[in-house]
């Protein structure tokens, strides 16, 4: 292959890893916190947009022995995180899963999450007429600290 086949090849790549539409819900930016050696749990980080009303009921994924949505809110003086049992996708707005709120939780990490690889995650949503659908997103591993890889 040649090497403008091979960037057009990694293009297409990248925007799969970055956006998905099954149905009415559309995901994109969907990221994970890479790891260090021994780290047992990480977060993922996504924008959902539900163009009927949907909600995220679950999240599964193979890296993981246990995924779950969680939400981080203040209790007082306190920033706690727990685990929620779903999340509102209102019509035509943004929900985004980011770090401090709503997030997706890896946890039982099978192995160590490494910047640049892609993490395959499936979302289970409810449309508005109660079916069940999968979404399936494969998410950018970002260094520990967050930061998207600038091939620097």
């Amino acid at each position: 292959m040649t090497k403008a086949g091979m960037r057009t090849l990694l293009a297409a790549s990248a925007m799969i890893a970055s956006a998905s539409t099954i149905g009415q819900v559309s995901v994109t930016n969907a990221w994970v916190r890479g790891t260090v050696p021994g780290q047992t749990s990480s977060g993922a980080f996504m924008e959902l947009k539900s163009s009927g009303g949907a909600a995220l009921l679950g999240v599964d994924s193979p890296v993981a022995g246990t995924v779950e949505i969680h939400e981080m809110k203040m209790d007082g003086n306190v920033m706690r995180m727990r685990a929620a049992p779903r999340i509102e996708l209102p019509a035509g707005k943004a929900v985004e899963l980011k770090p401090g709120g709503y997030h997706v939780m890896l946890m039982q990490l099978k192995r160590q999450l490494k910047a640049g690889e892609t993490v395959p995650i499936r979302l289970r949503v409810e449309g508005k007429d109660k079916a069940v659908t999968s979404v399936d997103v494969r998410a950018e591993v970002r260094d520990p600290t967050g930061a998207p890889k600038h091939g620097h």
